[in-house]
């Protein structure tokens, strides 16, 4: 650095021109300056890039402290005795709720992976007080729940603009709807949360089952 800037000890005053070496000897380096997306690394020089993280788990190293107060020993191939060194783990169940909400989700709501999910498919009788609709969503719902899939049912008496956009922003994986109209060329509604609104495929009755249990892998 040659005739920089620095403090002059005095509000508001700087002095110019000065010179390491010269005017004083510094006894350290210290890079003061935080660093912005851009600029180049000190051992790569490529460009810094930023990007958002969440802990969502960690390991501790804790060392011979609690093998020493436990005397936790162990033999190793010479017959010796020798302490243990510990660790522990911590996951944070909520952290990954959260940051799976995060990375997962769209203007409608949530959209969970199977892996998370409260429940892998929610059965929507678009009208639950009609007879041949609560049957078929009945019948649906028992066979998916003793197929071991996990399934909730929307019996509420809303409309179903209503239920489907709830649906959406609870973000259950798979919606199966069942609709008078369609009820009646005896087939339903399955739609994957993630795919558009135009994404959903019309299923006979008979194969709602076997085809919920394909898209799941089981």
């Amino acid at each position: 650095m040659v005739n920089g800037i620095t403090g002059a000890n005095k509000k508001d005053y700087h002095s110019s021109g000065v010179n390491p070496g010269r005017d004083f000897v510094p006894e350290t380096y210290t890079d003061l300056r935080s660093v912005k997306k851009g600029d180049k690394c000190a051992k790569c020089g490529k460009e810094l890039v930023f990007s958002r993280g969440i802990e969502v788990g960690h390991t501790f190293k804790l060392g011979l402290k609690y093998s020493k107060a436990m005397k936790a020993v162990y033999l190793d191939e010479a017959g010796k005795e020798n302490l243990l060194v510990m660790g522990c783990y911590g996951i944070g169940v909520s952290r990954i709720v959260a940051a799976t909400i995060e990375q997962s989700n769209d203007e409608n709501g949530i959209i969970w992976p199977l892996q998370l999910a409260p429940y892998q498919v929610i059965v929507v009788p678009v009208n639950y007080a009609d007879e041949q609709t609560k049957k078929v969503a009945d019948d649906i719902y028992k066979q998916l729940t003793d197929a071991g899939i996990e399934t909730v049912m929307d019996d509420r008496d809303e409309r179903a603009g209503m239920k489907f956009k709830d649906a959406d922003l609870i973000g259950i994986p798979y919606r199966i709807t069942i609709g008078e109209r369609n009820l009646k060329d005896g087939k339903v509604e399955l739609k994957a949360r993630r795919d558009g609104p135009k994404d959903s495929k019309l299923v006979p009755i008979g194969s709602i089952v076997e085809e919920t249990k394909k898209l799941l892998g089981i």
